[in-house]
């Protein structure tokens, strides 16, 4: 019955080479880490880094042997929500658009350019009318929001 290594104690995994999706997960769990405030940023940079340089499942191991299983970690949470933080939530997920917003632009502005460039001289800029659709999207969702869970009629 061998479930969960004991930290410090050497596995008969601890020289396996170490997956994609090994170094996947230890970041994932190092992400919520942070997001839970249990690493500060300059920790969790050099936790991430050394999980992506991970040769064996013994170098990953000890980046998470002092943070909590996932079921411990994500059992505070709905209290959490009670508590009033949901309203970081709806901004954060509106500037995380925004963010995919800006990506867009330079892709389309990236596009327009390269098709300027291929034709000798400046074409109608394009982009300007998919990204301004897009950003009235955008700011309509700071006036009428899509969310049910925050704070609203429960019938």
């Amino acid at each position: 019955m061998e479930a969960h290594p004991v930290p410090g104690e050497i596995s008969s995994q601890d020289h396996i080479r170490a997956a994609d999706a090994d170094r996947d997960a230890v970041a994932e769990r190092l992400a919520t880490a942070l997001a839970e405030g249990r690493l500060d940023l300059e920790e969790y940079d050099l936790r991430l880094s050394s999980a992506m340089r991970a040769a064996t499942l013994g170098q990953l191991e000890p980046l998470t042997a002092d943070l909590p299983l996932r079921q411990e970690a994500r059992s505070p949470e709905p209290p959490a929500s009670d508590a009033g933080s949901g309203d970081a939530s709806p901004w954060r997920e509106w500037f995380d658009e925004w963010r995919s917003w800006l990506g867009g632009a330079v892709i389309m502005v990236a596009i327009w350019g390269g098709t300027s460039l291929l034709n000798g001289e400046p074409q109608a800029f394009w982009p300007v009318l998919p990204l301004g659709i897009w950003a009235a999207i955008l700011i309509a969702g700071l006036f009428w929001p899509q969310h049910d869970g925050c704070g609203g009629k429960s019938g």
